[in-house]
Parts: structure tokens; C-alpha cells; sequence
């Protein structure tokens, strides 16, 4: 029994180790070792380029969407190259309306559907050779759209996804700590091969290589894998930016993240996400470690935690990991009261660990609505 429990412990935590240490630093030597930059251009598209058609699905979205119309009309790219797409998605309030007063191209009033259908109706009118797409309250900078356009210059790529840096509210979510983590993650991805994962703020797909997918499966997660499948390149541009307002507090962003996963997981269970057939080997290594580990996160730690129990009185190093274990959920709770930083960060690992799981819950309880609502506080 104590070597079973040895077994699960020490592979348990050797996993959790890995996923949020050792895979960082394994990106890092082979980005080292293969001394490439990266296929980014020095300069953003320059010229009239290409017709781009930008799309906005909206739902409920009349206290930003002016702003968001008026930011993309603002944009460094020919106004007669860019076509501007507001979808609303049955949205109940004057969204349409106000998109139209802003200036949009094309508003389209659609029954509700959720954001993939709105989506894809806004791709069945669209007239450019790029489509970009975008959250209603994210804004671009000036140069955004030249950044994400000079990629399509690389034939080979189908995908780009920009970096979004998230507006501290003044609450206590530490999502933007986490999200350096990430965009430091998809950076050294995008070099080596493609990124694993995208975000809805600010990414761009070549016209062909637009896909139809199932309405509950999102784009962040389910384009970039299916364009490596199908031959394409998936890769970041840090130097297009956009900003969105962050959930204030960490029980929103738990909130947040298990919306999130809930239309992750119909991907990670049935969308072929795990299925490495049309990977590299690099890249099947990149889903395994950032996707399948990463989502496995709260399954190994209830593991580790279990099995440590069981080891308590087998040598020191089991206490002391015992200690640490404890500490960590002792943090979690006290953050909900004090907001030193630590403790702080301590809640958010472990309410957004949880949100995975909690997602698989209602994922598998009740399936996952295509439908959503603008997350609170970020409007």
C-alpha cells in the first residue's frame, strides 16, 4: 500500500511540476538550442494590404459598443479596406442600434444562437481575405491590425492570435500575473512550432482557413490545434495589443473560468484536441504538456493530496510536502479576507484550478449552453 501511494504521490507531483515549471523551461532550452527568432517581420504591413473584414459579436453589449465601432474606425489601416461587422446575438437591449450609429458596415440582428453562430454568420457576409475578430469592450491599438496582417505574409500561417493585456479594476484578481505567464508561454510555442491556445480579444484567420465549428466549442481553443491538423501554422504576435477590462474580484474570475471550461472541455473530450494525428511530434508534446496537463491540474493535486496522507509517518519530506500542501489552501481561504499578495495569489491558484474541474462538472451534468453573457464587471 505504501508503495502504491509512493507511486501516485511522486508522479502526481512530478506532473503538477512539470506542467507549470519544467514545460516553461523545456520551451525555453529548445528555443535556445535552435537559435531562431521567429518568422515575425520587423515591420507591420505596410501599403494598402489586404481587405480585412473585422468582426465584433456582441450580446448585450450597449454600454461598449459604440466605443469598440469607434476604435476599430480608428485603427492604422485603409477605411476602404476595412469592413467593420457587428453580430448581435440576440441581444436584448439597443446594441444593434447604437453599432449602426457608431459607424459598423455591416449589423447584423441574429436570433440567439451564441457567439460561434454570430460568428459565422458574420464570416458568411464578410468581403476580406483576412478576418479578424475581437470581444466588444477590447481595444486595439493604432497598429494592431498592420502587426496581425504582416503574419499572413508567411503562407504557411492560418492563425494569428495577438497579445491582450488585462486592466487592473482595482479589485484582487491576479489573472494578470497569470496571463504574463501564458503570453510567455505562447510566445516560445509560436517560435518552435504553433500555439496551443488562443484568446477572443484580438487574433486574425486567413479566409480559407476559416472553420465551422460545433457552437459550444469556442475559437481560442479549438482553431489552433484544428489549423496544425489541417496543415497551417497557429502563431502569436505580441506586438498586436489590445487591453480589456479584467473580472475585478477572483470569485469572478473563478466564475469566468468555469464558463470557459465548461466549452473547453466538449473540445478536450470529443473536439480532437488529444488525438495527435496531424501533429509533429514538438507539438503533440505542446498539447500534452500546456492542454492535457494543464487540465488535468486539479485531478493530480487531489491525488498528490490523498496520497500524501497516506505516506504521513513515512519520512520527513512527506510531512514537509504535507505542510506545503496545507499552507497553500490556508492561504487560499485567508486571501478571501486579507489581501496581502501572497495570500492573494494563493486563492487565485487555487479557485482557478478548481474552475477546471467545476467545468468538467457542468459540462457532463447538464452539456454547455452555446449562449453567453458578458462576464461581470468587465463592461
Amino acid at each position: 500500500m505504501t508503495t502504491i501511494a509512493a507511486i501516485v504521490f511522486w508522479t502526481s507531483a512530478g506532473l503538477l511540476v512539470y506542467a507549470q515549471l519544467g514545460y516553461p523551461l523545456l520551451l525555453w532550452l529548445l528555443a535556445w538550442a535552435s537559435r531562431t527568432a521567429g518568422p515575425a517581420p520587423d515591420e507591420a504591413v505596410g501599403g494598402e494590404g489586404p481587405l480585412v473584414s473585422l468582426v465584433i459579436a456582441a450580446h448585450a453589449e450597449a454600454p461598449v459598443i459604440a466605443a469598440k465601432v469607434a476604435n476599430a474606425l480608428s485603427l492604422d489601416w485603409p477605411r476602404e479596406r476595412l469592413e467593420v461587422i457587428v453580430a448581435c446575438d440576440g441581444s436584448p437591449d439597443d446594441t444593434a442600434e447604437r453599432a449602426r450609429e457608431a459607424g459598423a458596415d455591416v449589423v447584423l440582428e441574429l436570433p440567439r444562437g451564441g457567439k460561434v453562430r454570430a460568428q459565422d454568420a458574420a464570416v458568411e457576409r464578410a468581403r476580406g481575405e483576412i478576418l479578424c475578430f475581437s470581444d466588444a469592450n477590447a481595444i486595439w491599438e493604432p497598429a494592431a491590425l498592420r502587426r496581425l496582417a504582416a503574419r499572413f505574409g508567411d503562407d504557411e500561417v492560418g492563425y494569428v492570435c495577438g497579445q491582450v493585456r488585462f486592466l487592473d479594476a482595482g479589485g484582487n484578481n491576479q489573472e494578470g500575473l497569470y496571463w504574463r505567464y501564458e503570453m510567455a508561454l505562447r510566445g516560445l510555442e509560436s517560435q518552435l512550432a504553433s500555439v496551443t491556445g488562443g484568446n477572443g480579444a484580438i487574433y486574425a484567420v486567413r479566409r480559407e482557413a476559416y472553420l465551422v465549428v460545433d457552437p459550444v466549442m469556442g475559437h481560442d481553443l479549438s482553431f489552433p490545434f484544428n489549423m496544425v491538423k489541417r496543415g497551417w501554422r497557429a502563431v502569436y504576435e505580441p506586438e498586436a495589443r489590445a487591453t480589456e477590462k479584467m473580472v475585478p474580484t477572483i470569485e469572478g474570475e473563478f466564475a469566468r473560468k468555469r464558463r470557459m471550461m465548461s466549452h473547453a472541455w466538449p473540445i478536450v473530450l470529443r473536439g480532437g484536441l488529444l488525438c495527435p494525428r496531424g501533429y509533429s511530434p514538438l507539438y503533440a508534446l505542446m498539447i500534452a504538456s500546456h492542454r492535457a496537463l494543464r487540465y488535468a491540474g486539479p485531478f493530480l493535486h487531489v491525488l498528490a493530496l490523498v496520497a500524501n496522507v497516506l505516506l504521513l509517518g513515512s519520512g520527513w519530506i512527506y510531512l514537509a510536502a504535507f505542510v506545503l500542501q496545507l499552507a497553500v489552501l490556508a492561504g487560499a481561504l485567508a486571501g478571501r479576507v486579507l489581501r496581502a499578495r501572497p495570500l492573494m495569489i494563493a486563492r487565485y491558484y487555487v479557485l482557478t484550478t478548481a474552475s477546471v474541474a467545476a467545468g468538467l462538472w457542468d459540462y457532463l451534468r447538464h452539456g454547455t449552453p452555446a449562449g453567453w453573457a458578458p462576464p461581470e464587471g468587465t463592461r
